[in-house]
């Protein structure tokens, strides 16, 4: 395997995964670009993101610019990106969530181009949130594809193309498989550069993975069990899927479906309340909530939410 200067473009954790099996495979990390450091916590102090945090660590270049577009908004550091890139002589540059439309400028500039790690089997869940829509839709697989990117919403070529069975899994268990999936994959991705062969995207089967909004999260109980379960999996631990009931507004972490239904209780509608579980009323069947979180409180085991919580048969959710 040839020794590769890498300029790496990414901002969290599911990149800083894939930043260090690169360099665990040997090459030279020559740039490490990611997104500005943004307010976090409850004391809404700057944060840098894990991709930076690793690069620091490590003593590798890091820049930060808002922008890549020379005739954008922040054409300066635009400018001043370009600059780092140019004085990085990539090899090769390396993308994973990094946030950022490189425009074509930067995808010409490397000698092997930009490769990306995207955490879906393409062309299915193009787009921001891959993991999270995957889950939300039910389907039984999903998986990384390494992709030759090109000017497009993740429409480039496809490099490699691996497929991972989701289970049971919420997107926080899922994400983390997959990174460690595409960590793999990448450095499997450099030590062929170059005899990698390009498939195009299929046309057929494409859908897109919009962005994962707060709003989302709040339940409708008029919904079949089953698509309760795969939003409260799909958006745990972001933004974590809710419900108001007698004026709080109620998380709920963990649930499963259960065929029991009671065709009279109206949707959202407590039927049972027990330390194994809180079964509510949705349409034609019934979920089983087994770990919620009042605002302000710890994620807990129904068991000990009810001593704090005193849930009855009968109380709606909103």
């Amino acid at each position: 395997m040839s020794r590769l200067k890498v300029v790496f473009a990414g901002t969290p954790e599911f990149a800083r995964v894939a930043l260090e099996a690169i360099a665990a495979a040997g090459h030279d990390i020559a740039l490490v670009m990611s997104q500005p450091d943004r307010p976090a916590g409850r004391g809404m102090k700057l944060q840098a993101s894990p991709v930076k945090q690793c690069a620091v660590a490590n003593n590798w270049p890091v820049a930060q610019p808002r922008s890549l577009r020379l005739d954008g908004k922040y054409p300066e550091e635009a400018a001043a990106g370009r600059d780092a890139l140019l004085a990085a002589q990539p090899d090769v540059m390396v993308v994973a969530a990094y946030g950022l439309i490189l425009p074509q400028w930067v995808l010409d500039l490397p000698k092997h181009g930009c490769l990306n790690i995207h955490a879906s089997l393409l062309p299915r869940w193009r787009g921001a949130a891959p993991i999270h829509r995957a889950i939300e839709a039910g389907d039984a697989q999903t998986g990384i594809t390494i992709m030759q990117m090109d000017a497009g919403l993740d429409t480039g070529d496809m490099l490699l193309r691996e497929a991972l069975d989701i289970g049971d899994d919420n997107t926080a268990r899922l994400h983390d498989r997959l990174a460690e999936m595409g960590g793999r994959m990448i450095a499997q991705a450099l030590a062929n550069i170059g005899n990698l062969v390009r498939t195009p995207q299929p046309a057929e089967g494409v859908t897109y993975a919009s962005k994962v909004e707060k709003h989302e999260a709040l339940i409708d109980w008029a919904q079949p069990a089953e698509a309760i379960v795969r939003r409260v999996r799909a958006f745990d631990p972001f933004p974590g899927a809710n419900s108001p009931l007698d004026g709080e507004t109620v998380k709920l972490w963990t649930a499963h479906a259960v065929a029991a239904a009671d065709a009279s209780a109206a949707p959202g509608t407590i039927l049972a309340v027990s330390d194994t579980g809180v079964a509510v009323a949705a349409a034609g069947s019934t979920v089983m909530l087994t770990e919620l979180q009042r605002p302000g409180g710890k994620r807990l085991a129904v068991a000990d939410f009810l001593r704090g919580f005193d849930l009855k048969a009968g109380q709606v959710f909103g």
